[in-house]
Order: structure tokens, then sequence, then C-alpha cells
């Protein structure tokens, strides 16, 4: 794993893919990059639905399916689309990595769907970083029938004090989605959920604020 990019390899350390040397030289990279922490923790979803499907593969099946060179390319150019079309881009590298471990398709499990199962449910990934300060941020947003379900993930909030995840509609009305207590920029809180009525079309941008207004970082489309 000599490369200048290491970040490159979070998808395979969390996916459990790297040889141990690789391991480890990341997990001293890791200890180093809070951006790649989160990254990391990003891909505990995909890890439960590749442990599930393998739970669920009938003994004496193969649980991976190989994929010929149509699917491939397709799927190399959705992503290539989703590049060019949007900056968050992570959730579609990772369903297509799912696509071509498993062959099949990837959604992410929701509410109950009926007598069909669960319904699939969309979820769109923010995700902001300020260089000077280190502080790195994701939000996930998934829409529900009352508005929005948001989780939040944060590293190195630069001051103590108590902080907000402030969500800012179109129309510019505001909705405090969650608050937390920060102690100094080593800490960081495990990650949090909350929600919003606004629907996720309708949010323009996530900001998070200190307990006296101010903007320490937003998140925007």
């Amino acid at each position: 794993m000599r490369t200048p990019e290491p970040h490159r390899h979070v998808g395979a350390y969390a996916l459990g893919v790297l040889g141990a040397a690789d391991a480890f030289r990341f997990e001293e990279h890791l200890a180093q990059c809070p951006l790649c922490e989160i990254r990391a923790a990003e891909f505990r979803a995909v890890t439960a639905v590749l442990a599930d499907y393998a739970r669920r593969t009938p003994p004496g099946v193969d649980p991976v399916v190989r994929v010929g060179p149509e699917p491939v390319r397709r799927a190399v150019a959705a992503v290539l689309s989703a590049r060019r079309s949007s900056r968050r881009k992570r959730l579609a590298l990772v369903a297509v990595a799912v696509v071509l471990a498993v062959g099949g398709p990837f959604v992410v499990a929701g509410g109950s769907g009926g007598a069909g199962g669960p319904a699939a449910v969309r979820t769109e990934r923010w995700a902001a970083a300020d260089p000077s300060t280190g502080m790195t941020v994701v939000v996930t947003a998934g829409a529900k029938d009352w508005g929005t379900d948001v989780g939040l993930e944060v590293a190195r909030v630069p001051e103590p004090g108590v902080c907000a995840l402030v969500a800012v509609g179109r129309d510019g009305s505001e909705e405090t989605v969650t608050t937390w207590s920060v102690r100094g920029p080593g800490d960081r809180p495990p990650a949090m959920h909350g929600g919003a009525a606004l629907r996720p079309a309708a949010i323009d941008r996530f900001e998070v604020r200190a307990a006296d207004g101010r903007r320490l970082l937003a998140l925007t489309r």
C-alpha cells in the first residue's frame, strides 16, 4: 500500500480485504485522519448488508456471483455519471462495490413495507471538512412520512461548548435537528440522530453552529 493517497484504501480496510501489512499501515494513517475515520464508519452499513447476505445464503450455495463484463460496464458508467453530477458520490461507489461482490442491487432497509417486506429507503449523504481546523462532519438524511430522519457524525469540533445541527430550508426557514456538548477539540461524540419536519428536497443546507449562533461548518449540496 505504498501510495501518496492512503485515503483511497478506507473502503478496502473497512471491508476487511487489505492484507495484514497494508492494514497496519492504514491504521497508522487512520489514527491521524478524522475524515477517514468518518468514511470508515460509513461502510458499517455495507458490511452489515454483506454479513446478512452471507447468513441468508443456503448451505452449499456460493454467496459470490460472478458478474459478466456488461453489468460491470454499466455499473462503471453509472458511477462516472454520478461523479459528474454530484459531490456526494461515496454512497454510489459503495453500492457498486456491493453489486460487484454479490451480484445484486444494494438498498438501505428502512421501515416496514407491509406484506412485501422491508421498504427501500433513499438516503442522501452530506459531508464537509474545514482544513484549517480539521473539523469534519457527515450527515445522512432519509425521507420519512413526517419529514427527514437525520444521522450525524462529527470529528474535531474546534472549541468546547454546546453545538447544534441546523437544517436550513430553501425558503430560508430553520429547524434545529439536534444539539450536543463538546469538551474540547479532541472530544469525539458518538453518532447522533435527530429529525426535521422539512423534507429532504426542501433542505438547502445543514449548518453546525456554536451556542452563540456562529456557523462553524456548512454542508451544501
